[in-house]
């Protein structure tokens, strides 16, 4: 479910809004707090070792960091489908409404029964809450884990020829930012894309195009993959959860675009192209 907004809302008065931005650090709470920034918004960006202290493990960073605070965007790790997230929601609504944050707009994944479950949670709270469901990011492959695997000439993930519509992170950013500061988005759902399918395959052929060396895509089980995530650190039951989860959302059922972008911000999503050109330009 989505709304346009572009053409009948206003902006509300931004320089007077203390926003807390959870995970301020990450892929898409660094982008969010900027453009906030921009826009002339109070920004407490939360982190484990940032001024704002916030941890998602640490509940009691929790209060502090939502005392003052007006509105927040919630991006919950180390994802809203995991096991623990429905139970973090739930407090973590409560302690917002008790706080006085009258605006949450949630991140959570596209396809994920287990985070509708979390969403609902938070919805629970009462809090004026907006959800944001992304595609996979298009910046996996430049930020991040995966990013390490592309530098030495190989994304190795257990998507098979599976085609997926990968979303650009700044497009995400303004669209968070778009229901932070304007109204008539508490209670909506909005389902975020990229414009156009691309199997990991087509990806690994795109970056070797735009950085002028070979990437290839190798096509991983689900078992390989988590032995591949124990050799790089990961405990066996996290990386188990988390190869289960990549497995199960790219069976093909998230395989189709949206137009929640356009919808939100009045224009089309960026392309994966596009992205890479500007990622890996020579």
């Amino acid at each position: 479910m989505t709304t346009n907004t572009t053409d009948t809302a206003t902006h509300a008065d931004t320089t007077t809004r203390t926003v807390l931005v959870t995970s301020a650090t990450g892929k898409t709470g660094r982008r969010v707090a900027d453009l906030l920034a921009a826009r002339g918004a109070t920004v407490r960006a939360g982190s484990r070792s940032g001024t704002t202290r916030f941890d998602w493990e640490d509940v009691r960073t929790w209060a502090p960091a939502l005392r003052g605070a007006d509105t927040a965007y919630v991006n919950y790790y180390p994802d809203l489908a995991a096991p623990g997230a429905v139970e973090a929601m739930r407090t973590f609504g409560e302690l917002a409404v008790a706080q006085g944050v009258r605006r949450v707009t949630l991140l959570s994944g596209r396809g994920e029964p287990e985070a509708v479950r979390a969403e609902e949670a938070l919805r629970a709270s009462g809090a004026e809450l907006t959800v944001v469901r992304a595609a996979f990011f298009a910046q996996n492959f430049s930020e991040g884990a995966m990013a390490e695997g592309v530098a030495a000439g190989t994304i190795a993930f257990p998507a098979g020829d599976t085609a997926e519509p990968f979303l650009h992170a700044d497009d995400l950013a303004e669209v968070i930012v778009e229901t932070l500061t304007r109204d008539g988005h508490a209670g909506l759902v909005h389902e975020l894309t990229g414009p156009r399918l691309l199997t990991f395959g087509e990806v690994a052929a795109e970056v070797t195009r735009a950085s002028g060396r070979e990437v290839a895509y190798v096509p991983m089980t689900e078992d390989e993959y988590a032995s591949l995530l124990q050799r790089f650190g990961l405990p066996a039951p996290d990386a188990q959860w988390l190869s289960a989860l990549f497995s199960m959302l790219l069976d093909g059922h998230n395989a189709s675009v949206t137009d929640g972008v356009k919808r939100v911000l009045g224009r089309e999503p960026r392309d994966f192209t596009a992205f890479a050109a500007e990622a890996w330009r020579p």
